[in-house]
């Protein structure tokens, strides 16, 4: 067997452009986002949004704004980059232009993240106050998957509707794969938003969730149909449901299409849900029968 030859065989067929390659790879020849620094970029703003948590506790504020303005330059260093791949993704913008736009959008991204901090802060409460487990806020923002889940969300919602391509999809599927929560970043989410557990959790991107919304896990909110067009191809509107404030939607649970739980109603383990309900409504499963068998009958 002369293994170099069956090396230089295989670099060269994989080096061929294939017709479906090329219908795959994006028209630009921009650098493509980088996993990495995306990581990186989340990592900045948990140190500086909680601080005391993942970096040094620095409980003067002199000191604390000291670290917080070197995180934000790391950050917007990191951002403005990573946008200007996201603009060029699969597009044919100008890349002379697109880094000076890039810059005004990093910059913009930063002028929200205090309204981000906000958000988050009211997560955590809503999880403390829900879970007699916890045992103070901290090990919430440590140990809780929804804290990690939701702090790639609500930035990657903000880059969303800053219209960045690509970048909001890539953080939430990096919270996706970690903590199995999957968020589409065009959602809408209230404040004081609670999953507890987590795993299996599923929110489409057309969702409207109020504040005050407590999910259990292996919910799915989810689309129950798919408009097309003219031509067969697939219509974007909206198609998941709307939760009003209060709800909460116990484990299991199937809601789907453009569908509204009205506020304060309470959703039921294991139930499939395609149907609008007033708000204060109580949805359960129907009771379990119990039926007796002999000798293995009915196994």
């Amino acid at each position: 067997m002369d293994i170099d030859a069956i090396i230089q065989k295989n670099i060269g067929l994989l080096a061929k452009h294939s017709v479906k390659e090329d219908s795959l790879v994006p028209g630009s020849h921009a650098p493509l986002p980088s996993i990495e620094s995306i990581k990186k970029i989340i990592s900045l703003v948990k140190n500086i949004i909680f601080t005391d948590y993942f970096y040094k506790r620095q409980p003067e504020e002199e000191i604390r704004s000291y670290y917080i303005g070197i995180h934000m330059e790391q950050l917007y260093q990191e951002l403005k980059e990573q946008i200007a791949r996201g603009l060029l993704f699969n597009s044919d913008l100008d890349e002379e232009a697109t880094p000076a736009k890039a810059k005004v959008m990093a910059a913009e991204f930063i002028d929200r993240l205090p309204s981000i901090k906000h958000m988050l802060y009211t997560d955590v409460e809503a999880m403390f106050a829900g879970d007699p487990a916890a045992t103070n806020y901290g090990e919430v923002i440590y140990c809780y998957p929804v804290v990690n889940a939701m702090t790639h969300y609500r930035c990657a919602h903000e880059l969303h509707l800053m219209g960045i391509p690509v970048l909001p999809r890539i953080i939430t599927e990096l919270a996706h794969s970690k903590t199995g929560i999957d968020i589409h970043p065009g959602a809408s989410i209230g404040e004081y938003f609670c999953i507890d557990h987590g795993t299996g959790v599923v929110i489409g991107e057309t969702c409207i969730i109020g504040d005050h919304v407590r999910l259990y896990q292996g919910v799915t909110l989810g689309a129950k149909s798919f408009k097309y067009d003219n031509e067969g191809n697939m219509v974007n509107c909206p198609r998941h449901p709307i939760l009003e404030s209060n709800v909460t939607v116990y484990s299991n649970s199937s809601i789907l299409g453009r569908v509204t739980i009205g506020q304060g109603s309470v959703i039921g383990g294991n139930i499939w849900l395609t149907h609008s309900v007033p708000p204060g409504s109580k949805i359960l499963q129907s009771k379990a029968v119990d039926v007796s068998f002999e000798d293995g009958l009915g196994i």
